[in-house]
């Protein structure tokens, strides 16, 4: 496999995420390439998997179904917290996104689903994209 991407390889690789019906979702176009090591699990398995195999300046176009992408929608994830867990003043609507930092990096996306009666709100702790078939254009620029 000389001149393939292989496990452990660094490498540098474009990409343009789109939604089922098309949309844009994120890409790496006029910005920095995404830089990763193969196999190390930082991107979504379907992403590596693709990647593993590729050739310099190689193209593909892969399309992950969610178990491959940000998973599937865990309905675990669905939780009802006292309004008090917010600051003071805070105005929670449906439909409004939040991002929750973790004390060692990274972040919880949280969808607020309903505000109860009762002082509760119901959020939604899936990642924006669980549950979503996804295809990726992926572009290999560089093995490192």
């Amino acid at each position: 496999m000389i001149g393939q991407a292989k496990s452990g390889d660094h490498v540098k690789v474009h990409f343009t995420g789109k939604m089922e019906n098309g949309d844009i979702f994120a890409t790496s176009q006029g910005h920095e390439p995404l830089e990763f090591n193969v196999g190390d699990g930082t991107v979504l398995p379907g992403v590596d998997k693709a990647i593993f195999g590729m050739a310099k300046g190689e193209h593909k176009t892969v399309t992950l179904q969610p178990v491959e992408g940000f998973g599937e929608k865990n309905d675990s994830l669905i939780l009802v917290v006292d309004r008090s867990h917010f600051p003071e003043g805070f105005e929670p609507k449906e439909g409004m996104e939040l991002q929750l930092p973790q004390p060692h990096g990274g972040v919880v996306f949280l969808k607020i689903l309903q505000v109860l009666d009762n002082d509760q709100i119901k959020l939604d702790a899936n990642h924006p994209l669980a549950g979503k078939t996804l295809t990726f254009e992926l572009e290999l620029l560089e093995i490192v």
